[in-house]
């Protein structure tokens, strides 16, 4: 590929070839697949195509890179929400140091890798997070819902779960504020 001009990103079979335009795309797209049939390889058919980085994105190695920006993909997201789910249940009957100390390695994880995330690509599942955290406190105040109120923010902000030892994957620490 750089032989033919073409600047290419690559970890182990995954790989993204970087074009200025269209016109350029399409011959590097061509080589690649002629590339690949030579070496008894094929490419995937819905995987591999030519995109806008500027405005349709792309995803690669679990994040999405659009516009000079990258974020968690949304697949990568929804796995780390369905790692934190079981853990964080309205009605596990643990304490919350006991549920820090089972969900800050998976967050510290978890950041290690996406902690050159745009911030908005964190302060999402911090937020869900603790919205799952301040419904499980309500709970044995026999108080319903999921702990989206102002109030409940008020009573548990940010720094509150931080000062009890929760991983903040948008502050990178237990230390808020």
């Amino acid at each position: 590929m750089a032989q033919q001009g073409w600047e290419m990103v690559r970890y182990a079979d995954d790989l993204v070839v970087l074009c200025r335009t269209q016109e350029e795309a399409e011959p590097a797209l061509r080589y690649l697949r002629q590339w690949a049939e030579a070496a008894g390889l094929s490419v995937h058919p819905t995987k591999t195509r030519i995109v806008n980085a500027q405005s349709q994105g792309f995803d690669f190695l679990g994040w999405h890179f659009r516009g000079g920006k990258k974020w968690p993909r949304q697949k990568s997201l929804q796995k780390l929400r369905e790692k934190l789910r079981p853990l964080s249940r309205r009605t596990n009957g643990r304490s919350l140091g006991e549920i820090s100390a089972k969900v800050n390695p998976i967050l510290r994880g978890w950041h290690g890798y996406f902690r050159e995330s745009y911030p908005t690509g964190l302060s999402g599942p911090d937020g869900w997070l603790r919205r799952r955290l301040r419904a499980m406190l309500r709970k044995p105040e026999k108080r319903p819902g999921y702990g989206l109120s102002a109030a409940d923010s008020r009573r548990w902000p940010n720094r509150w779960f931080a000062a009890q030892g929760l991983f903040s994957l948008e502050q990178g620490s237990c230390a808020y504020g």
